[in-house]
């Protein structure tokens, strides 16, 4: 055993550090060409952290002349000498061999970043006395707490002044009513018809509260028969009921102008 122990000390790789005196934090660069025959190919380990070092990257491989050369990036965080177990490395042949290669060690000495001068510190000073304050004058402290104060009920003052008065705006203007025969022309009886319709059942309802412009045209009828039996409810049924198949198209070829005169006419009468 003892054999094989010195024979695996003795393939062990050569590593080497660059920077050779790097100080703590640095990144040292650990590498190593292994010799490996025609057609093999090298796999890394992985570097184990530490709580003093540790690996700030994967192991790179580049192909050499003679093998291949493998990179660690490497960092410590204490200064002093730190020797690095290296991981073990394999040897991977063409045809599937395998063989191992222990990856021995490498010593790294990490000089602290903070100087060492070797001077000892300076004793600590006595405490300073207590600086006494000079007698002040207190006028000019009342008189700018006076002036801050003025200036704030000023201030407030004027942000809750009064509101000013604007005028009235003028009364909006009144379009003149599009004539009938224009809706007509432009193939709408149904807006002729229900605002026909509008205007006697809003007269209705202005002589009648009971006949709301709510209600449906049989309940608005029903109303206005037992409130004023002497209306012309033939004629205000015949209207409301032709403009209501109008309006919802359950009546085709009714002379639209014509109702709406009846209607017109009719909230006249309701009117006075």
């Amino acid at each position: 055993m003892i054999v094989a122990f010195a024979l695996a000390l003795l393939q062990a790789p050569e590593w080497t550090a660059r920077p050779a005196r790097p100080t703590v934090g640095d990144t040292v660069r650990v590498s190593a060409t292994i010799p490996v025959s025609p057609g093999w190919r090298l796999r890394a380990g992985k570097v184990e952290p530490t709580e003093r070092l540790e690996a700030l990257a994967d192991p790179t491989l580049v192909r050499a002349a003679d093998g291949w050369t493998v990179t660690y990036l490497l960092a410590a965080w204490t200064p002093g000498r730190h020797v690095v177990i290296m991981p073990p490395l394999w040897r991977l042949g063409p045809e599937g061999e395998l063989d191992s290669l222990p990856g021995g060690t490498v010593t790294l000495d990490l000089r602290s970043v903070l100087s060492d001068s070797g001077t000892t510190p300076p004793a600590p000073r006595p405490l300073i006395a207590p600086l006494r304050g000079g007698r002040r004058d207190p006028l000019p402290l009342a008189a700018g707490m006076l002036l801050a104060t003025l200036t704030l009920v000023g201030a407030t003052a004027w942000r809750r002044r009064a509101p000013r008065r604007l005028p009235d705006p003028p009364p909006p203007e009144l379009l003149p009513e599009v004539p009938d025969a224009r809706w007509l022309g432009a193939g709408e009886p149904k807006a002729v018809a229900a605002r026909a319709a509008h205007r006697l059942r809003s007269a209705i309802a202005a002589a009648i509260p009971d006949a709301a412009e709510a209600l449906a045209t049989a309940e608005c009828l029903a109303a206005v028969e037992r409130l004023r039996p002497r209306a012309p409810l033939r004629d205000l049924r015949d209207v409301l009921v032709a403009l209501d198949q109008v309006e919802f198209s359950s009546a085709h070829g009714a002379d639209v102008a014509a109702l709406a005169v009846r209607a017109r006419a009719l909230a006249q009468e309701f009117s006075t």
